[in-house]
């Protein structure tokens, strides 16, 4: 039985009936692990040993001089050891769950009044939860943390084989743990404002692994029976029930937009659930959906997808998980696995089960009584209703009529509506309703709140607007970013040097990573982010952006689009041919300083679109130029599929039969190169150049 399972049977919170497991010494480390039959008993046997009533007041009418309840349970426990040699040892004693077996002299202990349940099993080096039997079989109940009932060591002793003897010296007896703190969003509000909302859920996993089908099944499990259209409208996020409660997921999905809107700022996802194919298991996406939810601090749940397949091999992906540090409750960790099938929908309310027990766990919580504020999801420019935006309320209520502002944009709620395409007149925390009413078009990841009237609203967004248009001229480019994060390294006395590695291929992934976790220094520390094997992507440029990473590439380059947004965002970029010469500058940043080094310039790039042969130059790239400009003479990358293939020289630039020196952006040519003819279509060609500069 699960401990989630045995909570709803005691008719209790399935937090607190962890917490009293976890006292009995019970090894469970979330409410999704199971107990056996046996440490069920005793659970609720724990709780009938409450209910009962006080031995103070049995004893209270007795007469003065009383048998304490204790004391035949010592007689019995004598009795049973001057009949155990006429057993031989044989049996089982079913009274105490211990093997009864020939007297033999008990060793003598001396212990402090107020000994702990642990400290007692420490000593005497008896299981916790075998003291805490005895305890609760003589009417007592305490947990491994709390103190032994001094009248009962002696008994308790005798059954474990020790005379113990109390020492009168009191010791103070510790007080019980106080529970780790839950990851919760903090707004400020006072604890007696804070009611129960819907956990908001991210699907995140590689392509074709049936995110979308699962939450279309999801949606299915969930549309009111006889209800005619169902979902009608896609606004980017719904709800699902489960019981009494809700779960809001963000219909997104992929770890593209789960980090683009931690990127802006928008931590809004409390779990994340990573579908992984049964059939295909652990993919390239697959972990960098790993490292992008570990860099946001979320729980993890794992839906093992397409169950309905005879490919399917579950405990094959389990194991892979552990291998990128996810160790789910089935290999004895602590991160919640189930097996699903998007298509048939099995195992879908189980998984809904286990989202809405975190949340029971994590309690997440939010006032509803003040103005609403929230993060908008989608917004777009819709013909018939204007600029639309959809928004989850992540704290108060948001109501039709109110004034509000996202960004620098503002605007008043004329309608909102469900994922249904019913009107609503009001939307609480978590809830994810679609917003007429904007002057302009927000931006995904915008934060809005509600304002006091229109002016109010409007001034707020102009001021906005200012800060925005002062924060671009001063953003930083890589080269600031850069001798900041140096400065920081030689100053601070705990540095850590966030990295995102991508390499050509899995070995030297592998010894790059080996050689990282060598370096050292005296307070300081490398983290390693993210590492994959392919080309640098958009997808790692917003990760390094949401954690201050430098992008470090063995053999592998960045894209035009992982380009653009590293210099928008002021993220370094550094690519090698040689991995000591990246190790070298890793530990240079590491203590601060970097050598001088070479600095590289993107002249243009090229699309090859086909090949061509010629007696005198061999192959020719028939090309594209997709930016800047291509010179003859000028160093030059082969890259197919983001990897480096060759590095050497353009040999010729043709237009039409015309040998040209350079060609622009825009324009069709060939090109030739000295002593290399592995040319592909789709292959990109990158001319550049290299200057020399000095860094400190």
């Amino acid at each position: 039985m699960r401990v989630y399972e045995l909570a709803r049977d005691l008719g209790l919170e399935s937090k607190d009936v962890l917490a009293r497991v976890q006292e009995l010494g019970i090894e469970a480390k979330t409410a999704s692990s199971g107990v056996s039959d046996d440490d069920a008993a005793l659970i609720r046997l724990s709780y009938d040993e409450e209910k009962a009533p006080p031995a103070a007041s049995v004893a209270a009418a007795a007469p003065p001089v009383v048998v304490v309840p204790e004391v035949p349970a010592e007689l019995v426990v004598e009795e049973e050891e001057e009949e155990a040699p006429k057993a031989k040892g044989k049996g089982r004693d079913h009274r105490r769950g211990v093997e009864p077996e020939a007297p033999q002299p008990r060793r003598a202990v001396t212990v402090p009044e107020g000994i702990t349940v642990q400290e007692l099993s420490d000593l005497i080096r008896r299981p916790v939860g075998l003291i805490v039997r005895e305890l609760v079989t003589r009417g007592r109940m305490a947990g491994a943390t709390q103190p032994m009932p001094t009248d009962l060591l002696p008994a308790v002793g005798e059954a474990m084989g020790y005379d113990i003897t109390v020492s009168k010296a009191v010791a103070a007896a510790p007080e019980p743990e106080a529970p780790a703190p839950k990851r919760k969003r903090d707004f400020g509000d006072a604890a007696a404002t804070l009611v129960r909302r819907p956990p908001v859920v991210t699907v995140m996993g590689h392509v074709d692994h049936g995110k979308t089908q699962l939450l279309d099944s999801i949606r299915r499990a969930n549309v009111v029976a006889g209800e005619a259209g169902g979902i009608t409208q896609h606004i980017g996020a719904y709800q699902a029930q489960v019981g009494d409660h809700k779960i809001t997921f963000i219909d997104t999905p992929g770890h593209e937009a789960f980090t683009s809107l931690r990127a802006r700022g928008a931590e809004i996802t409390d779990i994340v659930v990573l579908v992984v194919a049964a059939n295909d298991g652990v993919m390239p996406q697959t972990v960098e959906a790993i490292n992008h939810a570990k860099a946001a601090g979320v729980p993890i749940v794992v839906a093992i997808n397409k169950m309905d397949l005879p490919t399917a091999n579950p405990h094959n992906v389990r194991a892979q998980l552990t291998e990128h540090g996810l160790v789910v409750e089935e290999l004895g960790g602590d991160v919640i696995s189930v097996e699903v099938s998007g298509l048939t929908g099995a195992g879908v309310e189980r998984l809904l089960e286990y989202l809405d027990l975190i949340a029971e766990l994590e309690n997440y919580s939010a006032n509803p009584s003040v103005p609403a504020s929230g993060t908008v999801i989608e917004a777009q420019l819709e013909t018939g209703r204007g600029p639309i935006a959809t928004v989850i309320v992540q704290r108060g209520t948001l109501h039709r009529g109110d004034a509000i502002v996202a960004g620098a944009v503002a605007g008043r709620v004329r309608a909102m509506f469900d994922e249904r395409g019913d009107a609503v007149e009001e939307a609480g925390p978590s809830a994810p309703v679609l917003v007429m009413g904007w002057d302009d078009v927000p931006q995904a990841g915008d934060f809005f709140e509600a304002a006091e009237d229109d002016r109010a609203a409007r001034v707020l967004a102009v001021a906005r607007q200012d800060a925005m248009r002062v924060e671009d001229l001063v953003t930083p480019s890589a080269a600031q970013r850069l001798t900041a994060l140096l400065e920081d390294l030689r100053t601070a006395d705990d540095a850590e040097l966030p990295i995102i590695v991508k390499a050509d291929a899995h070995g030297s992934l592998e010894a790059i990573r080996e050689a990282v976790a060598k370096i050292r220094r005296e307070a300081g520390s490398i983290t390693i982010i993210h590492t994959a094997v392919g080309g640098i992507t958009e997808n790692d440029v917003l990760l390094a952006e949401t954690t201050n990473s430098i992008v470090f590439g063995f053999n592998v380059r960045p894209d035009a689009k992982a380009r653009k947004a590293a210099e928008k965002a002021g993220i370094e970029i550094r690519t090698y041919r040689i991995i000591y010469e990246l190790l070298d500058d890793i530990e240079a940043i590491l203590v601060g300083r970097l050598a001088p080094s070479e600095v590289e310039t993107i002249l243009g790039s090229a699309e090859v679109r086909a090949i061509f042969r010629a007696p005198r130059y061999g192959t020719i790239a028939g090309c594209y130029v997709t930016e800047g400009e291509i010179v003859r003479g000028a160093k030059v990358r082969l890259v197919r599929n983001g990897v480096v293939v060759h590095d050497g020289v353009i040999a010729s630039v043709r237009r039409f039969k015309d040998d040209v020196r350079s060609v622009a952006a825009g324009f069709e040519c060939g090109i030739a190169f000295e002593s290399f003819r592995d040319i592909k279509e789709r292959d990109v060609i990158e001319a550049y150049e290299v200057r020399e500069v000095a860094r400190t």
